[in-house]
């Protein structure tokens, strides 16, 4: 095991680490599992949260559930302020997660997250609802920013990208969970019609708490602080991670690859961090945002009317909608589940172009089934889970891209941007667009949004060809050196 290495003690200064490579060349263990199960998790109550929502709707909406409001304003307006509150909340909490750290923000985040989801239960007024969905949606959007940012600090750069991919795609296990919970929740045989929509926001937070319980264990990451000014407690930190997997594994570990000298420092500016991403590295930034909106429109053809599309076109009831959703979300799942390892073996440009690209071509062939009247509702169902089976690993490869490839010191902020924008043209260009097409009923508008949101993943797919980064099996502060990093001469213009 290798000692620490420091040349200034806790506070600010100039320091040798060997920290990251340390963390790097650590073989799996069961202190990786608890971080994953502590951080990665929360994405299911994501999945859970939006698709209950979503399911809950009509329930809402009628006589004696206990609201006075429309199935339009939950989709609606309630909809638009989650999306809304994830955008800022993304952005606020990024913004102190780079500053004050991963873990206190990771923490706050999910308090804030489950005390809204717990008063949206106990909604009595319209008002009520719509104010606790933007803090629902305030939360989970600091989520994305502290959660990503802290995972890829924290595995080894050999499993990082299957790893935050798998993370990522676990969204779909709770939009599973939510779709056939619904099914439960709102049996009124079961459940008064005033309490199982209640109660199925109560059941999220009863597995947020759990997650909480787990995630006090899961540690600030090193990086953060040996730049921070917390030099002495990174190695400690370290050493007792390394202590713990040498006498699980029963061997002694390799030695470190090297060393980074770096300026410590407390805080970041916008200005700076602003400057960095779009100023130092534009082509990283133009890679970013075409991956953040093409999968966006992408999914927003599919599945924001996908029930229109199965009862406008195929007669599907309505209460059995959520059977069909539950199938196409566990293809997504299963993308990032089996695709993740190929991002850290074959390479994240042949990977995240390919999945693209194929997705969406994968999704014009639809398109074209569709226009021809050649599909079912169950072969159209089949359809969505081939295609969405490459997005969903793509989708989630564009957080893993923003969180590894710009400097440690602007991370966060910058999965908390690509994340804004990504849920902004998601969740408000994307419904005003398709909301018409798919539900007028006209097979030509329907397969027009189709190939609209096709043609913008193969677009991503293009620009992630020609511009994406090698990052497979390589260290964050190699992929991208950290703003503090001490060298002769820093470079002008774009490194990526």
């Amino acid at each position: 095991m290798s000692a620490p290495s420091s040349s200034a003690s806790a506070g600010t200064g100039t320091v040798t680490t060997a920290v990251p490579a340390r963390l790097d060349r650590l073989p799996w263990s069961r202190w990786h599992w608890m971080i994953v199960i502590g951080l990665g998790t929360v994405w299911i109550l994501d999945g859970l949260e939006v698709t209950i929502v979503g399911n809950v709707a009509g329930r809402l909406a009628e006589e004696g559930s206990g609201l006075d409001i429309t199935a339009a304003q939950v989709t609606g307006v309630a909809a638009a302020l989650y999306v809304a509150g994830a955008c800022s909340g993304a952005l606020f909490f990024g913004w102190l997660t780079d500053r004050y750290g991963r873990k206190k923000l990771f923490m706050i985040t999910l308090a804030v997250y489950l005390g809204a989801t717990a008063m949206t239960a106990l909604s009595f007024e319209s008002w009520w609802f719509f104010l606790f969905r933007f803090l629902t949606g305030f939360g989970i959007g600091g989520e994305y920013a502290a959660i990503n940012s802290a995972i890829d600090e924290l595995i080894p750069s050999l499993y990082r990208g299957r790893v935050d991919l798998i993370i990522n795609g676990s969204y779909w296990l709770g939009a599973v969970g939510g779709a056939l919970l619904s099914v439960v929740m709102l049996d009124t045989d079961i459940f008064p019609q005033d309490l199982g929509w209640r109660l199925s926001f109560a059941l999220g937070v009863v597995l947020g708490l759990v997650i909480l319980l787990v995630r006090r264990h899961v540690p600030e990451s090193p990086r953060w602080q040996f730049i921070h000014g917390h030099g002495e407690e990174a190695e400690e930190l370290v050493s007792s991670v390394e202590r713990e997997i040498e006498a699980e594994k029963g061997a002694a570990l390799p030695p470190p690859a090297g060393e980074i000298t770096i300026h410590q420092r407390k805080s970041i500016g916008f200005g700076t961090i602003a400057k960095t991403v779009f100023g130092r590295y534009p082509r990283r930034a133009v890679l970013g945002l075409a991956l953040f909106i093409g999968q966006a429109f992408l999914y927003n053809a599919i599945t924001f009317g996908f029930g229109s599309i199965l009862i406008t076109f195929f007669d599907v009831p309505t209460g059995s909608t959520g059977y069909y959703f539950a199938v196409i979300a566990a293809g997504n799942f299963l993308g990032p589940l089996l695709l993740g390892r190929l991002f850290d073996t074959v390479g994240r440009r042949i990977m995240i172009s390919g999945t693209y690209l194929l997705s969406g071509l994968l999704l014009f062939g639809t398109a074209w089934l569709f226009d021809r009247g050649s599909l079912s509702a169950t072969t159209l169902t089949a359809c969505w889970c081939v295609v969405l089976f490459f997005a969903s690993a793509g989708a989630s490869s564009a957080y893993l891209t923003v969180s590894e490839i710009f400097p440690m010191e602007t991370r966060a902020m910058a999965i908390a941007f690509f994340y804004a924008l990504g849920t902004a043209a998601g969740g408000i260009s994307g419904p005003l667009i398709f909301a018409e097409l798919t539900e007028s009923g006209v097979v030509g508008d329907t397969v027009l949004a189709f190939q609209i949101g096709a043609g913008l993943m193969c677009a991503a797919g293009l620009v992630a060809a020609f511009l994406a980064v090698n990052a497979e099996r390589r260290s964050l502060e190699d992929i991208a050196e950290p703003l503090s990093a001490v060298r002769a001469e820093k470079p002008a213009g774009d490194v990526s």
